[in-house]
């Protein structure tokens, strides 16, 4: 017998969760023509960017691989603004920086802030090594380039959501451990951090049962990675959660559905980050499950998830109330 936890779910996001539900299974198990169909309905389903805010792609070339795709959104030179670094979601394996630029618009202008989104390459076309090259890439040229883009150098934060909130994560490690180029916030929103996530760490069946679930998750890491996820084999630099020290991250906001099937490795990893000295705001929705603020954005819960994540980036960024 099938079991019903529709009741567990926040009756605002009820319907979107039934849909949920039934896309998760179409695409189960993942292969890699579902993968194909599943990158087409995500480009077919793709917003509009906004008219009044404007963005350019660039370029950005390096010694060794092709050039690094951005979208510079809201770029206004001469002026001393905050700088977001964006990385896209999309399973590691789908979606581009195109199909999110109608929110990072939104998020530039709401910010007053110069938006730089990557379009990483995907997974299992490239493994973990190439899309982090990529998005440090793209931050090693948004610090250099702060002055053209308007940027204040010590105000560059770190922005994603799912696998970018992973990417972001991976940058953030890297950036401290280089020490090129100081991050001073890193905004989480229901990140993908931990490949035991469905593996060899098992959740209650209710956690990820709409939207993405743990065979979407395997599937996610195994192409990321390169190797199956969960065991030995998994190399520690790719995975946030298994990175030991944590100490001296830039101040985190993590926000994610209690039904999400990331809940427990947020919560995890911002205990961690707690221990290790960072500053660190955790916001955990009852009755959410992932992803649920983009399919119903006009539902009370999301927009209240929405102003927090908003609120977090403006004190990360040091952006007055006043002027919001």
């Amino acid at each position: 017998m099938t079991p019903d936890y529709t009741r567990l779910v926040n009756p605002e996001l009820l319907e979107a969760a039934l849909f949920m539900r039934e896309t998760t299974l179409a695409y189960t198990p993942m292969t890699r023509d579902k993968l194909q169909s599943r990158r087409a309905w995500m480009e077919e389903n793709a917003g509009t960017p906004l008219p009044h805010v404007p963005y350019e792609v660039r370029g950005i070339p390096r010694t060794s691989g092709p050039d690094v795709l951005v979208y510079v959104v809201n770029p206004q030179p001469g002026r001393s603004r905050p700088g977001v670094l964006h990385m896209h979601g999309g399973g590691f394996t789908a979606s581009t920086a195109l199909l999110s630029l109608p929110q990072v618009q939104a998020m530039a202008a709401e910010l007053d802030c110069t938006v730089v989104s990557v379009d990483y390459r995907l997974a299992p076309e490239t493994t973990w090594e190439g899309s982090l090259d990529d998005n440090y890439t793209a931050l090693l040229w948004l610090h250099a380039n702060a002055d053209a883009l308007g940027v204040a150098r010590d105000r560059i934060a770190l922005v994603g959501e799912s696998a970018g909130g992973g990417h972001a994560a991976l940058v953030a490690l890297a950036a401290r451990d280089r020490g090129e180029v100081p991050v001073c916030f890193q905004c989480l929103t229901y990140p993908m951090l931990d490949d035991r996530t469905g593996t060899s760490r098992q959740l209650a069946e209710h956690i990820g049962w709409f939207g993405w679930s743990a065979e979407a998750n395997r599937f996610g890491w195994a192409s990321f990675l390169g190797c199956q996820p969960g065991g030995d084999a998994a190399p520690v630099a790719a995975v946030p959660a298994r990175r030991e020290d944590l100490a001296g991250l830039p101040p985190t906001w993590i926000g994610v559905g209690g039904l999400d099937l990331f809940v427990e490795e947020g919560i995890d990893f911002a205990l961690r980050l707690n221990r290790a000295g960072v500053a660190t705001e955790l916001l955990v929705v009852p009755g959410a499950f992932h992803g649920f603020d983009s399919f119903r954005r006009d539902a009370a819960v999301s927009r209240r998830f929405a102003r927090a994540r908003m609120e977090a980036l403006r004190r990360g960024l040091g952006i007055c109330l006043s002027q919001a």
